[in-house]
């Protein structure tokens, strides 16, 4: 089996450079649409779309963007990227996400996080003390609904079900639910437990770092006695794709900076520098941003030390502009998809 590719997007707003306001909300969601058409059609295997509530991403709600999505393409599986399964309602969840694999003939996917923001706790009603206990509760809740039609079940966040008849069922029997995370020790040991794929968003640093997370959610996998094929590992992050390096590189660079800034302010880590950013667009690093050439490489490379099934990128950091992005899609799926199928296919 070879890797699969693909791309995913929170729907970032860029902000016009002659008035400095954001863009409309409308036109980034027709573009996203776009962008998901072009992947589709250029033969990539997978998109993503996040969930977040705050003024620089369109996109609160990834299973109505996915539902557009899947009457305008074929072939591509549709996930979310991820939902904030802490905040929402497990049965809700289903439903729609078995509409959407109805409607696209069985190519919905769910990837269940706690999400990388905090603001849905709020907006939900739900306590933060919570944290854990609200993402093991609900992961619970949605893999009863996913095995069985109708579902009897008590827990602390909702109301109890009583042989309570879960509809509409997915195109096949089950949807395909992954985990994912930052890339904690636990959240690997209950991925594999459980038997379900995981997925590392790996924004910084060294990706191979992450060996040791996914041989620990392999070994939780067949120890609990799941077949190693179940085992699915993906990578996320951040990346972009031009005819060379030098111009990839320069053209994502002032977008990756203003994203990041942002979250360096909120949280208090270092501003992010150009000499940091050529760090991590160095060979080791965590930001796929360089030729075709250079980005097959480099998955390939890591593809070494982690064995992974799926690589995803996000491209459009701070709403790139559009025209680069669909080129970018474009030179994924034609210049590094068949250098990585080559070397591992």
């Amino acid at each position: 089996m070879g890797m699969e590719l693909g791309v995913y997007s929170f729907g970032d707003i860029p902000t016009d450079p002659a008035t400095g306001q954001l863009v409309a909300p409308a036109q980034q969601l027709r573009e996203t649409i776009e962008r998901i058409r072009l992947a589709d059609e250029a033969g990539l295997d997978w998109f993503g779309i996040g969930e977040h509530h705050r003024p620089e991403y369109s996109i609160s709600s990834p299973a109505t963007v996915l539902a557009a999505a899947a009457s305008v393409t074929r072939s591509i599986r549709l996930s979310s990227a991820v939902t904030v399964l802490s905040t929402e309602d497990p049965v809700r969840v289903f439903q729609q996400f078995a509409t959407i694999d109805l409607l696209s003939g069985g190519r919905a996917e769910i990837a269940a996080g706690r999400g990388s923001f905090i603001e849905s706790f709020p907006l939900f009603g739900a306590n933060l003390a919570d944290y854990d206990d609200l993402y093991e509760e609900k992961l619970g809740l949605l893999l009863d609904l996913n095995a069985h039609e109708r579902v009897t079940w008590r827990g602390r966040f909702r109301p109890a079900l009583d042989d309570a008849l879960i509809l509409p069922r997915p195109h096949g029997e089950k949807l395909d639910i992954w985990i994912a995370t930052g890339g904690n020790p636990e959240s690997s040991m209950r991925a594999g437990y459980l038997g379900l794929p995981i997925n590392y968003a790996i924004i910084g640093g060294y990706p191979e770092q992450f060996a040791p997370l996914a041989a620990l959610y392999r070994e939780a996998g067949e120890k609990a006695g799941h077949e190693a094929s179940a085992l699915k590992v993906a990578v996320s992050g951040p990346g972009f794709l031009a005819p060379t390096s030098q111009e990839a590189q320069d053209t994502f660079f002032p977008y990756w900076k203003t994203s990041m800034a942002k979250i360096a302010a909120e949280r208090g880590f270092t501003a992010p520098s150009r000499l940091g950013y050529d760090t991590q667009t160095a060979r080791r690093g965590a930001i796929f941003a360089g030729s075709p050439n250079e980005v097959a490489d480099k998955m390939i490379a890591l593809h070494g030390h982690l064995g992974h099934d799926r690589h995803a990128l996000q491209m459009d950091w701070s709403g790139l502009p559009h025209t680069q992005v669909m080129r970018s899609i474009e030179l994924l799926a034609t210049d590094v998809m068949p250098q990585v199928r080559a070397a591992i296919g």
